[in-house]
């Protein structure tokens, strides 16, 4: 166990002041006995208490035991004055006894309640800088999507979109293609999530003779919130294609998994 953060946790001070449940005072007896760090700590703790009660008792604090005798006496012009008996002095031992408690009782509140700030300060801090974070990724989303739209937007930009094949006619996704940066934005919002050991890989065609040529697999589709990707393509694309393939991709498209399909408008 970590004895310093349990020294620091303020629960041998509730031991020493008698406010701890049974079961918890028998896990601290039994702690003292394993660990001489903890033992030496209430040791400490029970001399500062002697001390302060001692100092603050009517037996050491004459000051406090004179001001208790004055406000006995009559008014000063009589020269009265009640005399105490040997019980009377030991009533006053006793309440400067109690006082003493009290104020370590009060003592150790207040360590208990600084711990308790202290951490509910922490939690504040850790939900800040949560919040902070949160604030920052959102501006950075919005910029990238406001980005994205002015990219789509491009009046250069060629948009073709893929219908659903065969089996998958329920699937669709689009490609934007910027020719004059050789780069595509696929939309991939209409294609389901990859199954466990498989992988969405994006193909351009050449129709005469049809020839695929691979654009990569998209490797963090499920992870991906947006479901838009950034792909390079430097060929002479006539159509785009997304096949569900084994995870690392295949030389050559599996058209019994072609999911969706589409073909670049002539001008």
């Amino acid at each position: 166990m970590d004895i310093k953060a349990y020294i620091d946790s303020g629960i041998l001070e509730q031991y020493v002041a008698g406010s701890l449940s049974e079961q918890e005072n028998k896990e601290i007896y039994t702690l003292m006995q394993e660990h001489p760090e903890i033992l030496q700590e209430v040791l400490e703790i029970e001399a500062a208490v002697i001390e302060l009660s001692s100092a603050i008792s009517p037996g050491e604090n004459t000051q406090l035991l004179q001001r208790i005798k004055d406000q006995l006496r009559f008014d000063k012009d009589d020269t009265k004055v009640v005399k105490m008996s040997q019980s009377q002095t030991n009533w006053f031992a006793y309440t400067g006894w109690a006082a003493a408690l009290i104020v370590v009782a009060g003592l150790l509140w207040t360590i208990n309640q600084k711990q308790q700030l202290e951490t509910q300060v922490s939690d504040m801090d850790i939900e800040n800088l949560y919040l902070e974070q949160q604030i920052e990724q959102a501006k950075t989303d919005l910029a990238v999507k406001e980005n994205l739209l002015n990219i789509l937007r491009d009046k250069d930009i060629i948009s073709i979109p893929l219908g659903g094949q065969g089996n998958f006619e329920s699937s669709y996704a689009k490609v934007y293609w910027n020719k004059t940066d050789n780069t595509i934005y696929l939309d991939a919002q209409g294609l389901p999530q990859a199954p466990s050991g498989k992988v969405w890989q994006v193909w351009s065609l050449t129709l005469n003779p049809l020839t695929p040529t691979s654009l990569g697999t998209i490797d963090n589709f499920n992870d991906d919130d947006n479901k838009i990707f950034t792909i390079a393509n430097n060929n002479e694309s006539q159509a785009f294609g997304i096949t569900l393939e084994p995870t690392g991709g295949s030389d050559s498209p599996t058209m019994e998994q072609l999911y969706t399909l589409g073909v670049v408008s002539q001008p």
